[in-house]
């Protein structure tokens, strides 16, 4: 059972939608063409800019992710966006100072970057129909290029350990791999979560977590970090950069969807041939994680499970969290993805989901009805 905000008076019902990773460009403007009107059925959305847009950048004009690119948030009816993750900084400073400056003058909340770690870590704030909803957003996979800091641009973060051991006399064998996070700026999260906690109906924290083009596997630190946010106050925890959908979590009464998968993507191969990934990277993605993108997917290159998608739903009820589940969605081929009800398109969304739910071992019940899933 979802638990609600303690301390909640009587109010009447309002709804948040999240989506997971979006990278636009002007050259595909369309990509909320099905999932927009979804989108502006619901008092809050939320979404994640996987990268930042500016027109400084040569790469960035290259793959039309200048400013304007960012239009089609509004006509979605995108309210705020997170921002900290491991491309914040792929254009520089300008990137980060251009997408704000967009944001801000479209009047699209936002949290997890900026001009220094205090204005990264500060948190952005809807109002609605009497409720409040407040959101924070973290990196938790680096790299350390993109951590602000007091004095440097960049996005809040919580640093994760990686540690490599062998369980059998090999050496050079295939290691058993330990994450954790690391104490002190774990605690600042937890921090800036508990200041928060009594100035909103609904505390949602944003994490940039998990291992990309993986499917099922949740790491070490995923559960170690969630937890600690809802043990420090979160009524929800969004997480993305996996670009595949991972399971779902309830946690002492609270919901965690362990990865949110693509929200609006438009990628070309060509988007791999410079910029910060490596020169050999068709080669390393076959080896590292094992498969081929799809070719009738010319502008998604991601791994074959990632044309499952979703929308993810929470319901305030009373002044706090009521309901959550998620509207199965699937990206076709053209890379534009569309809502499924309640037929066989949406029955395959909701299995996958509750397969890797159920074999990453998460305590989530899921009930698929009227088109919809929901935790149970």
């Amino acid at each position: 059972m979802l638990a609600g905000t303690a301390g909640s008076t009587m109010r009447g019902k309002a709804s948040l939608a999240a989506i997971g990773d979006l990278i636009l460009s002007r050259q595909q403007p369309h990509l909320f063409r099905f999932i927009g009107p979804v989108l502006r059925q619901h008092e809050f959305t939320v979404a994640h800019l996987e990268v930042v847009y500016t027109a400084r950048h040569p790469e960035a004009v290259r793959l039309g992710r200048t400013p304007d690119a960012l239009e089609p948030l509004v006509e979605a009816g995108i309210k705020l966006v997170t921002l900290a993750g491991n491309h914040v900084m792929d254009y520089g400073p300008e990137g980060i100072e251009d997408t704000v400056r967009w944001l801000d003058e479209r009047g699209i909340a936002h949290a997890g970057a900026g001009c220094d770690l205090e204005e990264a870590r500060r948190p952005a704030i809807l109002e609605h129909a009497g409720y409040r909803v407040a959101v924070l957003s973290y990196n938790c996979v680096g790299p350390k290029e993109t951590w602000a800091r007091h004095n440097r641009p960049g996005c809040a973060y919580v640093r994760i350990i990686t540690h490599y051991e062998l369980d059998h006399a090999t050496p050079g064998g295939p290691p058993e791999v330990f994450t954790w996070a690391e104490p002190r700026t774990l605690q600042q999260m937890c921090d800036d979560i508990q200041r928060l906690r009594p100035q909103c109906d609904l505390l949602v924290v944003a994490l940039h977590k998990g291992i990309g083009h993986v499917p099922v596997v949740l790491a070490d630190y995923e559960l170690q970090v969630a937890h600690a946010a809802v043990d420090a106050g979160a009524d929800v925890v969004l997480s993305h950069h996996a670009h595949i959908l991972k399971g779902i979590e309830v946690y002492r009464g609270k919901v965690i969807f362990h990865g949110l998968g693509n929200g609006a993507v438009y990628l070309p191969e060509d988007a791999f041939d410079s910029g910060s990934l490596p020169e050999d990277w068709r080669r390393r993605r076959r080896q590292l994680f094992g498969f081929e993108p799809d070719p009738r997917y010319p502008t998604y290159p991601f791994h074959p499970d990632a044309r499952y998608a979703m929308i993810a739903r929470v319901i305030l009820a009373d002044g706090g969290l009521s309901a959550a589940g998620f509207v199965p969605c699937l990206v076709m081929p053209d890379g534009i993805p569309r809502p499924v009800g309640d037929d066989d398109a949406g029955r395959e969304v909701f299995r996958y989901v509750q397969r890797v739910t159920e074999e990453a071992g998460l305590s989530a019940t899921l009930r698929f009805r009227d088109g919809c899933a929901w935790v149970e």
